[in-house]
């Protein structure tokens, strides 16, 4: 068996499986927004705060940014991998999309958390 370090699961059925379980976690959490969005007569900021600032909607804001984090860096590793040839560059891209995707995850939590 081959194994390499960039992927996120230990072989192509647990990448298969991480990216359609967290495309499962997104597609509820639009969901759950839309309703609410929906069912919500008057959107105002303090109803807006009212909502992320239970436990629970913290949570699962969280479990969605985690998996907005994993789909997007299976998806890139695959698409860089099969489309840039280079090594270094290859490397080198994949370090830029490390770097950033930890970003998206540093500035979500900060603003989760600081509701």
């Amino acid at each position: 068996m081959v194994k390499n370090a960039a992927t996120l699961g230990r072989s192509g059925v647990q990448d298969f499986v991480l990216i359609r379980a967290s495309a499962l976690v997104m597609l509820a959490y639009l969901l759950f927004l839309v309703g609410y969005l929906v069912t919500t007569p008057e959107l105002t900021f303090a109803a807006w705060q009212g909502l992320f600032a239970s436990g629970a909607m913290k949570v699962f804001t969280l479990l969605a940014l985690f998996s907005v984090l994993i789909h997007g860096w299976i998806g890139l590793w695959q698409v860089v991998t099969d489309y840039i040839k280079p090594a270094k560059l290859r490397a080198f891209l994949l370090f830029v999309i490390n770097v950033v995707l930890l970003a998206y995850l540093a500035s979500g939590v900060v603003v989760l958390w600081g509701v």
